[in-house]
């Protein structure tokens, strides 16, 4: 059985940060791309930053761009969002998300990813 377990969401100030970790177990997690999105109730989610595992190659949503930053820990099958210079605009429900072959899909009807953590959330207040 595939889980991702989600950590280190919480309220924070404009201005703090946070690190989310999501912690994989049941499948091969170097070979799976992985993602963070995130959601705002009434909203679609929004992809975050993905990590590809062919080469590392990751990418960030515009709005995210220099404050936040994904990284990747094998050998603890562990995915990671370093947010920097939080705002209320980022206040939302934070997902983690791997693998783009396999697994039954989760919250997010506009990913293709299969396997999805129960979420944590983040709120900044001004």
């Amino acid at each position: 059985e595939v889980q991702l377990v989600e950590s280190g969401g919480g309220s924070v100030e404009a201005g703090g940060s946070l690190r989310l970790s999501c912690t994989a177990s049941g499948l091969i997690f170097e070979a799976t791309d992985v993602a963070w999105y995130r959601q705002v109730p009434g909203s679609e989610c929004e992809l975050v930053s993905q990590r590809s595992n062919v080469d590392g190659e990751t990418n960030y949503a515009d709005s995210v761009k220099g404050r936040f930053f994904i990284s990747q820990d094998n050998a603890k099958k562990t995915v990671y969002l370093q947010m920097n210079n939080l705002s209320p605009a980022d206040t939302a429900v934070y997902y983690c998300a791997a693998d783009l072959l396999n697994g039954p899909g989760g919250v997010c009807r506009n990913s293709l990813f299969g396997y999805w953590g129960q979420g944590t959330q983040v709120t900044v207040s001004s």
